[in-house]
């Protein structure tokens, strides 16, 4: 297997394209990941996530009604689901090969990682011609479907998508007056801004341990919205030892997300974080380039390598 991930054209430039390797292992599985991929009019264009996140569709929906589109969480989204997709294309060529003795190509583009994954908005803009809108901290579908601040200056999700989840909310918000006129989903998505200022004026009134554990003992569905100090310590994340050492050289141990996912049988780890900067100088450039150990220390010492 070989992966790529240039601009479209690279390996063909470097005589390394897919007819000159296929023809050197018929069998190889080549993975090409760039910003728009190998075919279509803006293929040769230069791709990055934030790109991608906005070429994808997934920046517009992004942020609060009326305001400037935000980036969608990490600035890296695109290229940690082009590499999962990617990863999911490996295996299913390598399936095909097991069944034909094939290798072939995964093409992917950026942007068609994170075009994938929105929902229901394109076959919804064909039939109706419906253009989603940014939603901001709710969703168009259900109600009380949002974020909420807490007494300690902290916040939660809670999403009740169902009448029976309300039901259950005002149960734990000893409310029971509010299900009532609202409870069903019509009736509060008609009237989202009376029944999320209720939400908040009970989530406002403890703070966010109190509104999880009363939320949890009711079973509604709600989660702590957590800062990375949140998640270090929280106890589910360390009992799912979802955070992991790994020493590296000059540094000491670096926590990182632990190996992801979980599988009985072949459980996967983390050995390394990737080599220093220059660990293969000398066998590049000494063992295949033919390099001299004076020249190497020339070019170091000049700053080249």
């Amino acid at each position: 297997m070989v992966c790529e991930n240039f601009r479209p054209g690279t390996l063909e430039k470097w005589g390394l394209g897919w007819d000159e390797l296929k023809a050197v292992n018929p069998g190889l599985v080549l993975l090409r990941i760039s910003g728009y991929g190998q075919t279509g009019p803006y293929r040769d264009r230069p791709g990055f996530a934030r790109i991608a996140h906005a070429v994808g569709g997934l920046t517009y929906l992004a942020g609060l009604p009326g305001e400037t589109p935000v980036t969608p969480g990490s600035t890296s989204l695109g290229d940690y689901m082009s590499g999962l997709y990617g990863a999911v294309g490996v295996l299913m060529a390598l399936r095909h090969r097991e069944a034909t003795g094939e290798g072939q190509v995964v093409d992917i583009g950026l942007y068609e990682s994170v075009f994938r994954v929105l929902d229901e908005i394109a076959p919804r803009y064909e039939a109706k011609g419906f253009v989603r809108e940014p939603e901001g901290t709710g969703t168009v579908n259900a109600c009380p479907h949002s974020h909420f601040p807490t007494g300690d200056n902290k916040w939660l999700a809670i999403a009740c998508t169902t009448d029976k989840m309300f039901e259950r909310l005002c149960q734990a918000m000893d409310r029971a007056d509010l299900f009532d006129p609202y409870g069903e989903q019509a009736e509060r998505l008609a009237n989202r801004d009376a029944v999320n200022r209720e939400v908040e004026a009970w989530t406002r009134s403890m703070p966010r341990d109190q509104v999880m554990a009363t939320c949890v003992e009711h079973q509604v569905p709600a989660g702590a919205i957590n800062t990375i100090a949140d998640i270090f310590a929280d106890p589910h994340f360390q009992a799912r030892a979802n955070l992991t050492q790994v020493p590296v050289e000059g540094i000491g141990d670096v926590t990182v997300p632990a190996a992801f996912p979980k599988m009985s049988q072949t459980p996967p780890r983390i050995d390394h974080l990737g080599p220093p900067l220059g660990n293969a100088n000398g066998e590049v450039y000494g063992g295949l380039l033919g390099l001299s150990d004076a020249e190497l220390a020339a070019l170091t010492e000049r700053g080249i390598i």
